[in-house]
């Protein structure tokens, strides 16, 4: 298994959440961890080079800025990895995750406009061969989806 620096640990554990708001939010991380900006640059490049981390950047509450939804797909067991990756390819998806379910391949999907939206889903859908059900958002609820990881 993979050893993170401290400073891989402090960035990965402490700026899930409340990313500065400021002109230059990579200078201000990197004063508060004591290191060069180029230095907390560098490390993320490098941690998202390695599929550590997917993205930096700001989320926003869905539906306020674009247009985004929930898909699914039924995907065979043996093609999961690969549908996934096609599905990764889009920049439009912002996350994408495997279920135990009928509908076993799961992801998120950010468009500028409703327009975009199904057209990147019926993309998706040509691309990987198998139906995709859109589930827009009806109820709204707030889920904290920072973890506070433990290090051994």
């Amino acid at each position: 298994m993979r050893q993170f620096s401290k400073l891989e640990q402090r960035l990965l554990n402490e700026f899930q959440q409340g990313m500065p708001l400021t002109p230059n939010p990579y200078a201000d991380i990197a004063r508060q961890l004591g290191v060069y900006e180029t230095t907390v640059l560098e490390t993320l490049s490098r941690l998202q080079t390695e599929g550590v981390i997917s993205r930096v950047g700001a989320v926003f509450r869905p539906n306020r800025v674009g247009a985004s939804t929930l898909a699914a797909m039924t995907v065979p067991e043996s093609e999961v990895e690969a549908v996934a990756a096609i599905i990764n390819d889009f920049d439009e998806v912002n996350h994408n995750y495997e279920r135990e379910h009928e509908f076993n391949l799961w992801f998120v999907v950010v468009a500028e406009d409703e327009d975009r939206l199904q057209a990147v889903l019926a993309e998706i859908e040509a691309a990987c061969g198998y139906a995709v059900m859109d589930l827009p958002l009806e109820d709204e609820f707030f889920i904290d989806l920072g973890f506070d990881l433990k290090w051994t």
